[in-house]
């Protein structure tokens, strides 16, 4: 699997294109449609993942849609998606947002996790539909899985889980809101 990052719009969100062969998924295309678009070049786009709905991750959603013709992937779609070559996992991780997904795509090893989890943070609890209490939830949930497991995140530098369960204090616990 081939991971491409763009940064879209003034806010610098990191829009994803996962490849295998000539098949490819967008991830939270936030801004930017012709970035997005000459980045997808020729690939077969079979759909849309969305980790939360802030404006920053779909400002560029209903161009993609349109022109590609694609489903949107979200928090209200099956756990379990297979797709041509792609089997991923939808993961509910409310805390920046009540509608935050993760998705694990567990052969590659590979999150995309939007803005629950950034290298040395975690996003912002206190916008509309954030809950401290529930990414404190998410986040001890999220421990559980592969130490090894590469983040992607929504802003900013890719992570791993464990470089964020040595390095991150919300991930391990020295901050209580």
């Amino acid at each position: 699997m081939m991971v491409e990052k763009i940064e879209t719009g003034y806010l610098e969100e990191n829009c994803y294109i996962v490849s295998i062969d000539n098949d490819c998924l967008i991830i939270d295309p936030g801004d930017d449609f012709d970035k997005i678009k000459a980045l997808v070049g020729n690939k077969n786009v079979l759909a849309v993942l969305i980790t939360h709905y802030h404006f920053d991750h779909v400002g560029a959603l209903e161009e993609v849609k349109k022109y590609y013709d694609v489903n949107v992937i979200d928090y209200r779609s099956n756990r379990n998606q297979n797709m041509s070559n792609f089997t991923f996992e939808i993961i509910p991780t409310p805390g920046h947002k009540e509608d935050a997904v993760t998705y694990y795509f567990k052969s590659d090893n590979v999150m995309f996790v939007g803005d629950f989890i950034f290298k040395g943070t975690i996003g912002r609890c206190d916008l509309e539909g954030g809950n401290f209490s529930d990414m404190k939830k998410s986040l001890d949930m999220i421990k559980e899985y592969n130490l090894d497991t590469k983040l992607y995140p929504g802003h900013g530098k890719d992570t791993t889980l464990k470089e964020e369960l040595e390095n991150n204090p919300y991930m391990r616990g020295d901050i209580d809101e």
